[in-house]
């Protein structure tokens, strides 16, 4: 629904710092006008109520073309973003890592490279120059596009150090024998906050859109007294584009690893089901395996009808893969930690693997992962003893 739209754009500008929303209204626009988006008297309209109040940034909750925003800018005399542009703002306010703050700038390249219009008459556009400032006659565009150009590659080559300096202490990770188990879920589901009351930590976790970008991971042990990692990752939201979604799959990447997927749902909110059915999409454009478990955590229950809640409660109980919880009061957080602790035992078999000599770089990879509990030479090989879950039998098959 618009009015449910309208909620989550204004909770996505309420996640920058120093900025104050005075206003959101749904705009029906009977056509789209090509070049301003508006209609001339909307605009005109819009104008005088931006010029009362004073406003200086103006969201439009949709796409919005680069030749729109300059139209737009010029006669509201505001600066505007898309919600392309503000979802790019939120990532660079939240990025804490290397990798996080490069994926960022790289995102944001991208999208500035697709904004360069003629923003100036071709005459004061041009201009010369020599070597590296761009040949007589190139315009401010092109040298601008080449500047961005030239940065993306920079940028790239820079992540790819800092993707194998992550790739050494992923395989520092992967020799400490304890499963992964990852927190997934539409943004502002409680993600955080649950994690914290998991794990103890002090991550930021507050009422915003975003509010985690880069994974955090913790070790947490369950009452099982079997030790897990717990990994936090960035909201989903609908909409996001999919040049957002590639430059940040980075940040998701304990999910793609996960050996117990916990998928939390903000249960009070009026739309969880399109909730659960975008962060579903995002997961399968993302490859997560099929094989890998995964919990419904129908969070927030505090925030229902104790008739309702009690309702959810019977249905967690008829259904092994749903766990009502609230992360503010901890109520269900108990039985939720029992059925991971359940769930990840009963993932590991052990089996007998027979290696011959040739192959050792599956040997190397089992004991990479950490899954050797004894080892034989034999005549023609090795006899190795193995524990491990499907997911990761299925990847050795796969080598």
């Amino acid at each position: 629904m618009p009015e449910h739209a309208l909620a989550e754009a204004v909770s996505l500008a309420a996640a920058l710092p120093d900025l104050d929303v005075l206003g959101a209204e749904i705009v029906r626009l009977p056509k789209v006008q090509a070049g301003k988006l508006f209609g001339s008297g909307k605009i005109a309209e819009l104008r005088a109520r931006f010029a009362e109040a004073e406003i200086d940034l103006v969201l439009v909750d949709g796409p919005v073309s680069p030749v729109q925003q300059r139209n737009l800018e010029k006669d509201w005399g505001v600066k505007l973003l898309d919600r392309t542009g503000l979802i790019l703002e939120i990532f660079a306010d939240r990025a804490r890592t290397r990798e996080g703050v490069l994926q960022v700038e790289l995102a944001a390249l991208s999208y500035q490279r697709t904004r360069l219009v003629r923003a100036w008459t071709h005459l004061e556009r041009q201009r010369g120059g020599l070597g590296f400032v761009g040949g007589p006659g190139e315009t401010q565009i092109e040298a601008d596009r080449r500047a961005i150009d030239e940065e993306v590659v920079k940028i790239r080559r820079q992540l790819s150090k800092v993707v194998k300096t992550r790739e050494l202490h992923r395989a520092a990770r992967r020799k400490v024998p304890f499963p992964i188990v990852a927190l997934v879920g539409y943004t502002n589901a409680g993600k955080s906050t649950l994690f914290n009351r998991m794990t103890g930590a002090e991550v930021l976790a507050k009422d915003m859109l975003f509010a985690t970008l880069d994974p955090t991971m913790r070790g947490v042990t369950l009452p099982s007294g079997r030790k897990v990692i717990l990994s936090d990752t960035v909201g989903f939201i609908s909409d996001l584009p999919t040049q957002l979604v590639a430059a940040f799959r980075a940040t998701l990447e304990e999910v793609l690893e996960a050996d117990l997927i916990l998928h939390v749902r903000d249960i009070a909110h009026p739309e969880t089901e399109e909730q659960a059915a975008d962060v579903a999409d995002i997961l399968e454009s993302l490859g997560v395996a099929e094989e890998v478990p995964m919990f419904e955590v129908w969070n927030k229950i505090d925030l229902l009808a104790p008739e309702q809640r009690e309702a959810l409660k019977v249905q967690d109980a008829r259904s092994p893969g749903i766990h009502t919880v609230s992360a503010l009061t901890g109520d269900g957080l108990g039985s939720l930690l029992a059925a991971v602790a359940v769930a990840l035992d009963e993932e590991r078999q052990e089996e007998e693997v027979i290696l011959p000599f040739a192959d050792g770089r599956a040997r190397a990879w089992l004991h990479g992962e950490g899954l050797v509990l004894s080892e034989h030479e034999i005549e023609n090989g090795h006899r190795l003893r193995v524990r491990w879950t499907a997911q990761q039998k299925a990847a050795f098959a796969r080598l």
